[in-house]
């Protein structure tokens, strides 16, 4: 299992969401960060979803 944070920012560049998760696998961490964006309303928001080394592996501005 491998550590994966989701960021999500306002268009002022506020951070509005920074939490850790772990995933299997960076197709997971994907469809976790995704479905964790749309539970909270954050789709359209500039948002990303890196991997403990900083790779991205979500990115949507």
């Amino acid at each position: 299992m491998g550590k994966y944070t989701l960021t999500v920012f306002s268009k002022s560049g506020e951070t509005l969401l920074d939490e850790s998760f772990e995933a299997a696998n960076e197709k997971e961490a994907k469809q976790t960060g995704e479905k964790r964006l749309a539970e909270l309303n954050y789709l359209d928001s500039t948002h990303r979803c890196t991997n403990a080394s900083g790779k991205l592996v979500l990115f949507h501005r």
